[in-house]
C-alpha cells in the first residue's frame, strides 16, 4: 500500500461494549477528541503518530509491537529502545505498511498490526496457532487504543482498515488470532490480539480452534482455491 492510498473513514460513534472487555474510564484530565475515525496504514512519514500513541512505555512494557516479529530472548533484551529501532526499520524498510493507525480529529488513537504471517516469528512456533491450512494468509496480531478512546468502535474500523491493506497487498485472506472470554471480564491487557465479538463484526468466521479462548479467525478476500489442503 502506498504513502497516498486513501484512507478508511468511519463514523466515529460509540458501540456497545464488547463481552469481556474491562470498563474504562478517561483518565483524569485527558479528553476525548471528537469526530470521525480515520484508518492510514503506517508509512514511515507516520511514525512519529505511533510514537505520541505508544509512548514512553512503547505501548506495552516497551514491546513496540515487537512481540510476535522477534524471538523470546531477542523480544526480551530489547525491551525498550532496542525494539524500539527494530520496529522503526520495519517501518522503514517494509515492502508494505506493517498496519494500520487510526486517528479521530487528527489524532492517533489506535494501533493494529498485520502483514504476512511468515514475517511474526512467534507464530511459527505457536502449537495453539500453527497454520490451519497451506494458504499463504495475512495476519492481524496486535491492537493497541488508547485509554481514552476504548468503547468506540476502533477494533473494527482498524481491522476493515487492515482488510484493505492486506487486499491492496495482494492478500488472498487475512487471518485473526483474537480472544473470545465467553462471558468471562477481561483486563486490555490480555485482550490485544483483540476480541473474537469485534472480528465477527468485520466480517471474519471462525476456522479453527485449538484452545477454548483462542480461536482462529479469518477473512477471505478471494475465491477459495481448490488446491488447498486442510491440515488436521
Amino acid at each position: 500500500m502506498t504513502p497516498g492510498a486513501p484512507a478508511r473513514i468511519f463514523p466515529g460513534v460509540p458501540r456497545k461494549r464488547a463481552t469481556g472487555t474491562a470498563r474504562v474510564r478517561t483518565p483524569p484530565g485527558k479528553k476525548r477528541a471528537a469526530g470521525r475515525i480515520v484508518v492510514h496504514p503506517l508509512t514511515p512519514d507516520r511514525w512519529p503518530d505511533l510514537e505520541a500513541l505508544f509512548g514512553a512505555r512503547g505501548a506495552c512494557g516497551g514491546c513496540w509491537c515487537t512481540y510476535w516479529r522477534r524471538t523470546r530472548p531477542e523480544y526480551e533484551r530489547g525491551k525498550g529502545d532496542a525494539n524500539r529501532a527494530h520496529f522503526r526499520a520495519v517501518v522503514s524498510s517494509s515492502k508494505h505498511a506493517p498496519g494500520v493507525i487510526a486517528y479521530i480529529g487528527g489524532t492517533p488513537v489506535g494501533w493494529c498490526a498485520v502483514a504476512p504471517r511468515e514475517d511474526y516469528v512467534r507464530l511459527r512456533t505457536s502449537r495453539v496457532l500453527k497454520p490451519v491450512d497451506d494458504e499463504p494468509v495475512w495476519a492481524v496480531t496486535c491492537f493497541y487504543i488508547d485509554r481514552a478512546h476504548r468503547g468506540r468502535g476502533l477494533s473494527v474500523a482498524m481491522l476493515k482498515g487492515a482488510i484493505d491493506l492486506a487486499k491492496r497487498a495482494g492478500a488472498t485472506a487475512v487471518e485473526g488470532y483474537p480472544v473470545d472470554p465467553r462471558g468471562a471480564r477481561q483486563a486490555d491487557v490480555f485482550v490485544y490480539t483483540g476480541l473474537a465479538s469485534a472480528f465477527l463484526r468485520a466480517g471474519f468466521k471462525e476456522v479453527a480452534r485449538r484452545s477454548p479462548t483462542r480461536p482462529i479467525m479469518r477473512k477471505r478476500l478471494t475465491k477459495k482455491s481448490t488446491s488447498t489442503s486442510r491440515k488436521a
